[in-house]
């Protein structure tokens, strides 16, 4: 379907245009005539699928059919990095509506604070606000008046949900109008999300695209590979790969970290992206790598829904994602908008049965490689064999004169085992 099949405003087209935009993906075919036509939507779409242009051409163009000069729409994103995104989606599709937002996120100092409210208080249209922040303008001094919000987007609510935001969200609420239109998207659909959609939606449209199902244009392979071979391993697949930019995937911020240091001794460049860092670090690292100026990120699951870079060629699962559906999100990094890519997950045996999950959950199995040569032999793909935690128990000594059953009789005897008591 071609986006001039939506009738929207000429303006709004001319940016589509000048983007490159033409067809509609599925979610967006499917949802711009919902909100168009003013009702709540649940929709769930993984990253990837067109799911922000969903929401924003549809609400961009109520704006500028109604043209009433104040904050009319209300977007909350789970992480800054997403908030950013969103912002500079709005900034490009809306160079020639006049159209405005504003991106209102956590970080720098008491001067950007007081910029971001000035800014919602003189009135741009859309304003793109993680949780927190948003909760500390409404409850500031200078409070910010949302009585003219008409509509209200939740992105990526699972991850919101997952990071603790339920409570802050309906507390959010409570500042907007009750009549608006709200839209939620997510990637996943858990209890909790309709727990929250109950809540907040009124009759919402419901739609599912195919979530849990990586791209088709993604190459998924695995290797098999004990822990104290996986450094080599993934030394010599970064050499293979030795085009194109590259996301890491490690399953904490600490082997993020040391993994840094050991591809850099190595001669490897690569830059580590996690949460210890400054704002203002973290936003240069994504201005390199989108720039390609930095070809290798390594990093968490932060990075799985917090980033939007076209032309990755290659995701490396370093360690495999403790979810099924987190797989999907990192490996959705690769193989967007219809071009191909490759993901790699190194499989530990302690793995096996976390990786088994995943192949349940898409449907098929994924090729196991062999190790190159000189890595020593792999271990076996066994993931009915479950691998015993390096985790003991501690033992606790019982204190003197005390029994399981309490302190000891005056006068009696210890137990000794296979005499009775």
């Amino acid at each position: 379907m071609n986006f001039r099949d939506f009738n929207f405003n000429e303006t709004l087209l001319d940016g589509l245009d000048a983007m490159g935009f033409e067809k509609a993906t599925p979610i967006q075919e499917q949802s711009i005539p919902v909100v168009l036509a003013n009702k709540d939507l649940i929709a769930c779409a993984q990253t990837g699928t067109g799911k922000t242009a969903a929401y924003l051409l549809p609400i961009m163009n109520k704006i500028k059919e109604e043209g009433n000069g104040k904050l009319s729409t209300l977007i909350i994103a789970p992480t800054r990095e997403l908030a950013q995104q969103i912002d500079q989606q709005v900034e490009g599709l809306a160079y020639f509506t006049g159209i405005t937002s504003i991106p209102v996120y956590g970080g720098g100092d008491g001067n950007i604070f007081a910029q971001q409210q000035k800014a919602m208080r003189e009135g741009a249209d859309i304003v793109i606000a993680t949780p927190g922040r948003l909760i500390a303008m409404l409850t500031s001094s200078g409070s910010v008046d949302m009585s003219s919000i008409k509509h209200l987007v939740l992105d990526e609510a699972d991850r919101m949900l997952d990071m603790g935001f339920f409570d802050d969200i309906v507390r959010i609420i409570n500042y907007l109008p009750a009549e608006r239109q709200t839209l939620l998207f997510s990637a996943t659909m858990p209890p909790k999300i309709r727990l929250l959609a109950n809540k907040i939606l009124k009759n919402p449209e419901q739609i599912n695209i195919a979530i849990s199902k990586p791209a088709e244009g993604i190459l998924q392979q695995a290797y098999m590979a004990y822990d104290n071979q996986k450094i080599a391993l993934v030394k010599s697949v970064l050499k293979e790969h030795h085009t194109g930019s590259i996301i890491m995937f490690a399953g904490t911020k600490d082997k993020v970290k040391d993994l840094n240091r050991e591809l850099n001794r190595a001669g490897i460049s690569i830059k580590a992206f996690h949460s210890d860092l400054e704002q203002l670090e973290r936003e240069d690292i994504m201005r390199q790598f989108r720039n390609r100026e930095i070809r290798i990120l390594i990093g968490t699951d932060i990075l799985s829904r917090g980033i939007d870079v076209d032309g990755i060629s290659l995701v490396i699962n370093y360690d495999v994602p403790p979810d099924p559906e987190d797989y999907v999100h990192r490996i959705g990094r690769t193989a967007r908008a219809e071009t191909t890519g490759t993901a790699i997950t190194f499989i530990t045996p302690k793995d096996a049965r976390r990786f088994f999950d995943i192949e349940s959950l898409i449907g098929y199995d994924i090729v196991k490689l062999p190790l190159p040569e000189g890595l020593g032999e792999a271990p076996l793909y066994q993931p009915e064999v479950r691998v015993k935690s390096d985790f003991k128990k501690p033992s606790f000594r019982k204190k003197p004169g005390f029994t399981k059953n309490g302190p000891r009789k005056e006068g009696a005897k210890p137990h000794k085992p296979g005499k009775s008591s």
